[in-house]
């Protein structure tokens, strides 16, 4: 009985570490790339991001342990019973209460280790976490201002700079404008050819700037002929950052209440007020560790009857399971803060329908049952589907037949690729494909549910319109996927192959590796080929759909695209000796074509110097015409520190400035919301009018560089399976998700790199793929062939 007991418990330990890492890693995703933009730009150190993932993954864990356990329960039981040790085990003497016996001894000790992290660590990680924030320990990041780019994250500034110098310690901008916008309608300008900028110790949020051979231009609210002008040679101001706070929280809005003790939330829960919400943590804190005790229970039988489903029929019950407890839980916990239910009714619920699901179901397994006799006969038909087609006598007589046709066919045409064996071995390559995509595309869709569901009933989502977003949203999480889905198909395929033998035999044959290997390198380079034209093709508006559902379900009002919040724009330059313009305004109507309360502000070609500066309070395009007709304002021109002419009118025109209204009409439209055409022409199109387009232009690589992971991935997954190929699937389970998690987090790092501009657009694109290649390569040139 020990061996069984050390035997099962090994088979059940190793597939719950893989499932637990694995549901962690795609819950933490969504966290990645916040906490490498934090440590990019400079706002938190190496030892500030591992705090951060220390304090993130109690809240993870207190959610995956359970399903951990369930996993592993399923996925080792149904190995077992799939070869028939289940059948040795129970002809020995073994009942369903000793595998129930030996498997609740990994469930218990979960049970404890969740209850110790649900109990103590992640109410003190979550207070740390609000703690960190409340310090500012991720606060503003370095200032990185591009040229000819409107910055609007300083205080009451707007700052345009044509050039920057960068250097140790300080920046040194070229021919700056900033605009002080304390009173928006009347903005206080001030130009300089130069500035020397720099931080101010003690106080990250202020830099200081040492300004030169500028001007001051400052005007009356109240009475516009009153206008200022004033010249330095040298001035320093200082200048406060004032970026947004909540880009740099990563906590979540429930944080604070989880954030309490156990002591503090018994106090609150028996005090006054609305004790409701204190109770339900109190509960919710004790009955998700339960869950492994429940779901041991469920998994036992099912893991025990999937006697011809495999692990396939145990992953795909994992799924269904956990959807269905985690859906139970969460709209339990909703009803009960809606007051429908009582704390302990809606957070137990799902405990307690698991709990005598279980029971019941271990009694069928005891003395028979119909609900087992489906789930053993659909997961022999999941296994069917996935597996190798078995062939009868006739059909091998037949497939003979076939393959000598085919094989005289090739002979004919002369064709050398694909033949039999490349044949086998990319069938074998896309069946597993097939499965880990289902499988991954299924985990992601569950989770996104679990984020929305709360969403979902408060805002009385139709059913409807959630299957619509989570139907828009596969193409994304395909696209998304389908690089790790080819670095673990390669890896169970060339596994597979090595652990039987068939490797062996294909080589004692004189094929090399190499050229096993090509026809999966092929399938990945067509894979590749596909992603790049599915994203220039069907993928950006599937995307526009899912995140205008995503809005319905979030609660948000209809969105637009046109970004009326973009006040300040630089006009086209047409040539070196056209003068400089730049248009600020309170209000456009994209409709009619009227701005209201316009300013443009011409400077003296490449001194910089502002040579004239009009005013409107209204002005529309006129067709008949083909110009901007101004209404109610004034014009002035200027030398020097002196106003050379001032001229108010009623109506003027100004054919000089040949901007049409099609130009103002910026649209805020995603990266991925476009192709590779059209968000090339939208990049192109802000950069004229003075927008930061850096990031688009990472995402604009990335764009050619994703797709081609997908060989990548396949390249270094060759040899990474025939280094763990003899240790089973589950070592390239493991190795797979290690791989995967390295290059989320390489990608992360570097694409914020190229955000920050601290790395050229092309190259924080293309290094993950470069970096990944060159390791496959080397790998791939050292194994033996």
């Amino acid at each position: 009985m020990r061996i069984f007991t050390r035997y099962i418990l090994r088979e059940v330990v190793g597939y719950a570490l893989l499932g637990g890492v694995l549901f962690t890693f795609i819950l933490f995703m969504r966290y990645l790339l916040a906490l490498m933009e934090l440590a990019v730009h400079g706002a938190a150190s190496f030892a500030d991001i591992l705090r951060l993932i220390g304090y993130l993954l109690p809240y993870f864990l207190t959610l995956t342990i359970p399903m951990a356990v369930l996993i592993g329960i399923l996925l080792g039981l149904s190995r077992l019973a799939a070869d028939s040790e289940i059948t040795a085990m129970r002809a020995s003497g073994m009942g369903v209460l000793s595998f129930v016996r030996i498997v609740s001894i990994v469930a218990v000790l979960s049970w404890a280790v969740g209850l110790v992290n649900s109990l103590y660590v992640a109410p003190r990680a979550a207070a740390a976490l609000l703690q960190y924030e409340a310090q500012g320990a991720s606060g503003e990041a370095a200032i990185q201002v591009q040229p000819r780019v409107f910055y609007e994250d300083f205080k009451n500034y707007v700052l345009y700079v044509q050039d920057v110098v960068p250097g140790s310690g300080a920046a040194e901008w070229k021919n700056v404008f900033l605009a002080d916008l304390t009173q928006p309608a009347t903005p206080h300008i001030i130009t300089s050819q130069e500035a020397l900028v720099t931080g101010t110790p003690g106080d990250p949020q202020t830099l200081r700037m040492q300004l030169s051979d500028g001007s001051r231009h400052d005007i009356a609210g109240n009475n516009p002929n009153q206008y200022d002008i004033s010249t330095f040679a040298s001035t320093e101001l200082p200048i406060q950052t004032g970026q947004q706070e909540e880009d740099s929280h990563i906590s979540r809005r429930d944080t604070p209440i989880q954030a309490l003790s156990m002591g503090e939330l018994w106090k609150f829960a028996h005090g006054s007020g609305d004790t409701q919400p204190y109770f339900i943590e109190l509960h919710r804190r004790f009955s998700y560790p339960a869950a492994c005790l429940v779901l041991m229970l469920v998994g036992v039988p099912l893991g025990l009857s999937s006697k011809r489903g495999g692990k396939g029929t145990g992953f795909a019950i994992t799924l269904v399971l956990v959807f269905a407890y985690y859906i139970l839980s969460f709209v339990g916990s909703a009803l009960a803060r809606q007051g429908k239910l009582s704390a302990f009714a809606g957070v137990w619920g799902a405990n307690i329908i698991f709990g005598v699901a279980g029971v019941l179901l271990l009694q069928q397994m005891s003395r028979g049952g119909v609900a087992l006799n489906l789930l053993s006969s659909a997961g022999a038909t999941l296994s069917r589907l996935f597996s190798k087609p078995r062939r009868t006598k006739s059909a091998n007589t037949e497939g003979f037949g076939s393959g000598a046709r085919m094989q005289q066919l090739r002979r004919a045409l002369r064709i050398r690729f694909p033949l039999i064996l490349d044949e086998y071995v990319m069938g074998s390559f896309l069946r597993n494909f097939g499965l880990v995509l289902t499988s991954l595309v299924g985990l992601f869709l569950i989770f996104t549910f679990f984020e929305l569901i709360g969403d979902i009933i408060k805002y009385r989502t139709p059913l409807v319109t959630v299957g619509e977003y989570l139907l828009n949203l596969i193409p994304f999480i395909l696209y998304n996927v389908t690089p790790l889905c080819s670095l673990v198909a390669v890896l169970i395929t060339f596994g597979a192959l090595s652990r039987t033998s068939e490797l062996t035999a294909m080589k004692a044959t004189g094929v090399s590796l190499y050229r096993i290997a090509t026809p999966v390198l092929l399938v990945a380079l067509a894979l590749s080929a596909i992603l790049f034209a599915f994203d220039e093709t069907y993928l950006p508006a599937a995307n526009r759909k899912q995140e205008a559902l995503r809005s319905v379900i979030k609660g948000k009002p209809a969105q637009t695209f046109l970004r009326a919040d973009r006040k300040w724009m630089s006009g086209q330059t047409l040539g070196n000796k056209e003068p400089t313009r730049i248009f600020y305004y309170q209000f456009f109507d994209s409709d009619k074509n009227v701005f209201a309360n316009l300013t443009v502000f011409e400077f003296q070609p490449g001194t910089f110097t502002l040579t004239r500066r009009i005013f409107a309070t209204s002005a529309r395009w006129d067709d008949s015409v083909n110009r901007w007709v101004f209404e109610n304002g004034w014009q002035r021109t200027f030398s020097g520190d002196a106003i050379s002419s001032y001229q108010p009118f009623t109506l003027n025109s100004f054919p000089e400035i040949h901007e049409q209204p099609g130009y103002f009409k910026k649209e805020d439209r995603q990266s991925q919301e476009m192709s590779y055409s059209e968000l090339s022409k939208y990049i192109r199109d802000l950069k004229q009018s003075g927008f930061d387009t850096t990031r688009l232009r990472v995402q604009l690589n990335r764009k050619i560089a994703y797709p081609l992971m997908a060989l990548v991935m396949a390249i270094l997954a060759v040899p990474f399976a025939l280094s763990t190929g003899k240790r089973g699937g589950l070592a390239g389970m493991g190795a797979g998700i290690g791989v995967a998690i390295s290059y989320w987090v390489i990608a992360a790092i570097f694409e914020n790199l190229g955000n920050v501009n601290s790395l050229p657009s092309i190259l924080a694109a293309w290094s993950p793929d470069i970096l990944f290649a060159m390791v496959g390569t080397y790998l791939l040139l050292r194994v033996p062939t």
